[in-house]
């Protein structure tokens, strides 16, 4: 017999443990041997398929090709109303007699992925007092107050109920691990409460089928499987899908694995809560024990409404941090309506930020900053931490109890931040809630050593699990307590509150930006001195009119700063000035020559200047030009005037060598330099030509009046 590749799921009996996880244990193709199984046609109910067991099991010879309506009994009759039902999600039972002698039997039917009905059959059981078992048991799930109680409920109900030798509530974790929370069992029996088993324990496949076939009994683990005859289904050409069958045959390596822990018999329930597989209700029995479907359905249901409390504790549980999430929130909103300081709020007392999510610490990074509430670790710490989730998968929560095990670079953080939950605030790299726990040292009880290895024989059927079940403790460091459903749902919360508030504060801040820049756009556009605002690639924003002025006619519109040497006649000095700004983002000051549309140049000062918010950051560039052509002509007004009164008396037009002329022309002169350099101090220098000019004429005036006054007055001192 050629044995399966790791790589292919093995069918079902030829597994070992290397590729058990992928048995396809649904493709049973065989039965336990205290019922009978047939597959029919459903059109014509004629028997296609059926157990090696089902014609002794009903006292009739050649089953295959007989229709079932032909048969002894009524149970063609029984099943018939019930083709309309959703078979391929629950199988529906009837009671009903079929075969020779009359024998009362139980039925539960159901159809396959690939058509057909598949009929099992059971001897009928003891009539019970269903309703009185369901309505005593209910109200005890229902008043349960918290999980420990529920589980020591469901425990004593089931083993009550069920009869079995043991009864035990089982519990996964988030990595599949198994955890018996509570058990009720027989006083000789050792108890198996509080210990942990491995996720391969139950393989993937195993665990979907629970969630479909909600119960499952095994009647005796020494029972023979019976095959099915023919092993493929006629109406397929393939294994029966045996997904719902109850009396579908289980798997050599569960068996094994029950038998070395002595256990007989068994029955499972599984607990679906919210869509997923939560845990189970495992029985065990140490003699061969069978429970009919009256009480199999009573179980279902207990365990149903027992998932059902479940969701309520938890929902419960989620309900009262929403609570003090929500009473948060609200400080968190008032703070930014009254005056925007909502982080102040936020960290206002450690107890409303820590306690919903039972962390030790809490971080919130945002727009640079960082800010703490309890034991978190150091600022750049905080910082590396974010840097390495912003490589992963947060949204809406990242959580780990042993964040040293997720990067080794983390490990030296496991006093303060073993366990790290963290949700995102906003679309930014690096702005994260983040609360933390410590690492605590733990002691793990396991129904013998998860890490021991198997052992295989040459034969897929010689098997060997782990034979011993005693009591094996796991010393466990580096890893602080896990954060469950409640803490995460607190953790989404208050992240989802900052982060609508994170939204909401830049959406203001947007606003009142905008409103400053656009009140900033008309100061920038009504200025007289004219301006450039350019992007960081050196593309031109915004012009003023006071500029477009210095351009208007004479040379076309811009784009880009480097488009400015072109006006000036000194190109080459200017193209430096620009690649200065823009590649080495360094300030710049020059004085240019613009050419103007007469041929001539006006000049003028440029002073060019990088915007920085970080040494790395750059937001664009801003250019003032000054039109230096009425300090030039102020200039030349200057130097003339000052060439008429800091000579000589000779130096003005028309002068006398009579002394008396020469001292008072001093005299006037020396006020018209006083006054010179009070006039430019003072005056605009667009004015400065025009009053320096001014008092240049009124010299020379005065001038000319001193001098007919010496002459007119000479002949008359000579006497």
């Amino acid at each position: 017999m050629r044995l399966p590749t790791p790589s292919e799921s093995p069918a079902f009996g030829e597994a070992d443990l290397s590729n058990c996880e992928r048995e396809q244990i649904q493709l049973a193709g065989g039965i336990q041997p205290h019922g009978a199984l047939l597959v029919v046609q459903e059109s014509d109910l004629e028997i296609v398929q059926v157990s090696a067991n089902a014609a002794e099991f009903l006292g009739l010879d050649d089953l295959i090709g007989q229709r079932l309506d032909a048969l002894p009994g009524n149970l063609a009759g029984a099943v018939t109303p019930h083709l309309a039902a959703p078979l391929h999600e629950i199988p529906s039972a009837v009671r009903g007699t079929l075969g020779s002698p009359d024998h009362e039997l139980d039925c539960l039917f159901h159809r396959p992925p690939r058509g057909g009905l598949v009929l099992e059959l059971e001897r009928a059981g003891p009539v019970l007092d269903v309703t009185g078992a369901v309505e005593s048991a209910l109200p005890l799930i229902r008043s349960a107050a918290s999980l420990e109680d529920l589980a020591d409920e469901t425990a004593s109900l089931f083993k009550e109920i069920a009869g079995y030798d043991r009864a035990m509530m089982y519990r996964f974790d988030e990595d599949g691990h198994g955890e018996i929370l509570s058990e009720r069992r027989d006083p000789e029996l050792e108890s198996y409460l509080g210990q942990r088993y491995p996720a391969s324990d139950i393989p993937q496949i195993a665990r979907r089928l629970y969630e479909r076939n909600r119960v499952r009994v095994l009647a005796n683990v020494a029972d023979p499987r019976i095959p099915l005859l023919p092993r493929l289904s006629p109406l397929t050409g393939e294994d029966l899908d045996m997904s719902l069958c109850f009396l579908r045959a289980m798997s050599p390596i569960h068996v094994q694995y029950l038998q070395n822990m002595g256990v007989a018999a068994t029955l499972v329930a599984s607990l679906m809560v919210g869509g997923r597989l939560w845990g189970l209700v495992a029985c065990h029995h140490y003699s061969p024990r069978t429970l009919h479907y009256e009480l199999r359905a009573v179980c279902e249901i207990l365990a149903e409404n027992v998932a059902t409390r479940i969701t309520a504790l938890e929902s419960f549980a989620k309900a009262q941090a929403e609570v003090g999430v929500r009473r948060l929130e609200q400080r968190v909103n008032d703070a930014m309506a009254r005056d925007g300081d909502w982080r102040a709020a936020l960290f206002d007392g450690s107890s409303s930020l820590l306690h919903p999510v039972e962390a030790t610490g809490a971080a919130l990074l945002l727009e640079g900053e960082a800010l703490t509430v309890g034991d978190v670790p150091g600022t750049q710490d905080i910082r590396r931490i974010a840097g390495w989730l912003d490589a992963r998968p947060t949204a809406p929560v990242f959580a780990t109890a042993s964040l040293g095990r997720e990067d080794a670079a983390f490990e030296s953080l496991g006093d303060v931040a073993s366990g790290v939950a963290a949700a995102p605030v906003s679309s930014s790299g690096g702005e994260y809630m983040l609360w933390f726990r410590p690492a605590q040292e733990r002691t793990l009880t396991w129904g013998g050593d998860p890490h021991k290895p198997f052992v295989m024989g040459d034969d897929p059927a010689d098997l060997s699990p782990r034979r011993s079940f005693a009591q094996w403790h796991e010393e466990v460091r580096g890893t602080s307590q896990p954060w469950d459903a409640a803490d995460l749902a607190a953790a989404k919360l208050i992240g989802a509150t900052v982060a609508d508030v994170v939204l909401q504060s830049r959406a203001v801040r947007m606003l009142i930006a905008r409103d400053q820049l656009e009140g900033v756009r008309r100061q920038v556009q009504q200025s007289g001195d004219p301006i450039i605002l350019a992007d960081p690639d050196g593309r031109i924003l915004l012009t003023n009119e006071a500029f477009e002025r210095l351009l208007r006619a004479a040379h076309p519109h811009l784009e880009w700063i480097s488009d400015l040497p072109q006006l000036f006649a000194e190109r080459a000095e200017l193209r430096g000035l620009v690649d200065d700004l823009l590649q080495r983002r360094r300030p710049r000051r020059g004085e240019f020559q613009l050419r103007v549309a007469d041929g001539g140049v006006r000049p003028l000062l440029i002073r060019a200047d990088p915007v920085l918010v970080a040494p790395n950051r750059l937001l664009g560039f801003v250019i003032l030009v000054s039109d230096l052509t009425e300090r030039r002509e102020a200039d030349e007004a200057r130097r003339r005037f000052q060439a008429l009164v800091a000579g000589h008396p000779g130096s003005v037009k028309g002068g006398s060598a009579d002394p008396t002329y020469q001292h008072l022309l001093a005299q006037v002169l020396s006020n018209a330099q006083l006054a010179a350099m009070e006039i430019t101090d003072g005056v605009d220098p667009a004015h400065m030509p025009e009053v320096l000019e001014s008092v240049r004429a009124s010299v020379e005036r005065m001038a000319e009046l001193l001098e007919q006054l010496t002459s007119h007055a000479a002949p008359v001192r000579k006497r």
